[in-house]
C-alpha cells in the first residue's frame, strides 16, 4: 500500500508549492489514477516517492514504512516505478535490460541465482514481451518498449507499482493493452498506481480516481463520483459532457466545441 499523507512538495524559488496538502491511499489489489491538468501536481508526487524532490511536510509511506526513511536498495524493493521517459543509453538485449529489476536484490557482487531467472522470465510472461527476450532494446516499436519497460520493473517484485504516463505517443491498440495489463496487475494483488491524462480510459479501468488541480486534489472517488461534467469543467477550463461508454456503461467524458465568433 502506498500512503500519500498532507503531501507538499516545493521546488526553490517557486512561489507556490507542487504539491499543497494532498492526502490519498493507493491500496493493493486497487488500480488508483492520478489524473489533473498539466502543472497539477502528479509527477511531483512520483519524484516525492522516489525521493527526488523536498518534502517541507506530510509523507509518503510504502506499507507503513517512510520513504525517507529507506535505503535507496530498500525503495526499490517496496515499490517499481516505470517513469515518464527513459531511453536506454545503449541497446542491449530485451533479458538483460529486465534483468537489471533484479539489482536491488542482487547488490554489487552476487550473481543471478535461479529465483532471480525465474522472476525475469516470470516478468517477461506477465508483461506479454517473451518472444522478444533476444531483440536489442533499440529495434522495438513504441509500444513494445513500453511493455519491456513495464516488465523491467515488474522484476523487481516490488508490492507496489507506478507508472507515470505510460501510454504517452501508444495508439489506440497499444493504449489498450497497457490499461488491459495495468488493471490484470492490479487484481493479481498489486497496489498499482497511474499517472494518466487518459480520463476515458481511465474511468474504465481504475477503482478510484484523484484528480489534483494546482497541486491540491479537486475530486476523489469512484470513476462514477468523479466523472461529472460540472467538476471537470471547472478543473480543465473547458466545456465537457459526460455520456456512456457503450461496451462496459463507464462514464467517459466528451470535451465540446466553443461556438465560433463570428
Amino acid at each position: 500500500m502506498i500512503e500519500i499523507k498532507d503531501l507538499v512538495v516545493a521546488y526553490p524559488g517557486a512561489r507556490v508549492n507542487a504539491v499543497d496538502g494532498v492526502s490519498f491511499v493507493s491500496a493493493e489489489s486497487k488500480l488508483t489514477a492520478l489524473a489533473g491538468p498539466n502543472g497539477s501536481g502528479k509527477s511531483s508526487i512520483v519524484k516525492a516517492l522516489l525521493r527526488r524532490a523536498d518534502i517541507p511536510r506530510g509523507s509518503v509511506s510504502i506499507d507503513g514504512r517512510d520513504v525517507r526513511l529507506l535505503s535507496y536498495a530498500e525503495l526499490a524493493r517496496n515499490v517499481a516505478v516505470v517513469p515518464q521517459r527513459e531511453d536506454a543509453a545503449f541497446p542491449v538485449q530485451v533479458r538483460e535490460y529486465v534483468a537489471l529489476g533484479r539489482y536491488p536484490h542482487l547488490g554489487l557482487w552476487r550473481s543471478p541465482s535461479r529465483d532471480d531467472e525465474r522472476a525475469i522470465s516470470e516478468a517477461l510472461s506477465q508483461a506479454g514481451v517473451e518472444d522478444l527476450a533476444d531483440r536489442d532494446t533499440d529495434a522495438l516499436s513504441g509500444g513494445e518498449w513500453q511493455r519491456v519497460r513495464i516488465a523491467r520493473a515488474l522484476a523487481q517484485k516490488a508490492p507496489a507499482l507506478v507508472l507515470d504516463e505510460p501510454t504517452t505517443f501508444l495508439d489506440i491498440a497499444h493504449e489498450m493493452a497497457i490499461f488491459e495489463l495495468l488493471s490484470s496487475l492490479a487484481r493479481s494483488g498489486l497496489a498499482v498506481l497511474l499517472v494518466s491524462h487518459q480520463l476515458n480510459l481511465v474511468a474504465r479501468f481504475a477503482d478510484t480516481i484523484v484528480v489534483l488541480d494546482h497541486g491540491r486534489i479537486a475530486t476523489h472517488g469512484s470513476p462514477a463520483e468523479v466523472m461529472r461534467a460540472d467538476r471537470l469543467e471547472s478543473i480543465y477550463g473547458w466545456p465537457v459532457v459526460i455520456t456512456r461508454d457503450p461496451a462496459i456503461g463507464a462514464p467517459a467524458l466528451v470535451p465540446l466545441r466553443r461556438p465560433l465568433q463570428l
